[in-house]
């Protein structure tokens, strides 16, 4: 079975469990804690796939991390994949427990690369963009600031992309410009 198959097994458990047991806030904050921890720390991702250090290593190593305010059915989680070995997926099963969370929540998540800064307008308009092409109730922007696209934005929205940057269309102008449609070619 493929890594992102059993994470998102694994992901879906948690999530059912943990809305049943009415604690789904509580643990989707160590999840996402887990991963951006996974995201910051290459350590902790090669610890977690080191063949060499036991799960009782792995599981200290994630009691350690999660010893103050984790809630008591992600600690139980980390026993059971630890009990079953399966550490190395832990940081994907992470991120695909918090993809499941924003699908149950309706929040989308996009991230939108600018030259500068936006303003509050902008943001709304974005917002009402991404509302209108993931059809959720709720918006969350992630902003990144790129120099080099000169001005307008790249949004990115699951797998699609509107690029609506200076640079790009000047990219576009200048494969349109290299292509001489006068001159006759062989």
């Amino acid at each position: 079975m493929s890594i992102h198959r059993a994470a998102s097994r694994y992901a879906k458990s948690i999530l059912d469990l943990s809305i049943e047991k009415g604690q789904l806030e509580g643990v989707f904050s160590d999840f996402n804690n887990l991963a951006a921890m996974g995201k910051a720390s290459r350590e902790l991702n090669l610890a977690l796939n080191n063949p060499v250090l036991t799960s009782d290593k792995k599981l200290n190593i994630l009691k350690a991390l999660f010893s103050k305010g984790a809630n008591p059915l992600t600690l139980t989680f980390f026993e059971v994949i630890s009990r079953k070995n399966r550490e190395g997926i832990l940081l994907e099963v992470a991120k695909e427990f918090v993809g499941q969370y924003n699908t149950y929540k309706s929040i989308q998540v996009a991230e939108v690369s600018s030259a500068s800064s936006l303003t509050d307008k902008q943001r709304t308009q974005l917002i009402a963009v991404v509302k209108e092409i993931s059809g959720m109730k709720e918006v969350q922007l992630v902003e990144k600031i790129n120099p080099s696209l000169i001005g307008g934005f790249v949004l990115k929205v699951n797998d699609r992309q509107l690029d609506e940057s200076i640079s790009s269309k000047l990219n576009a102008l200048r494969v349109q410009f290299s292509k001489n449609l006068y001159e006759k070619q062989f």
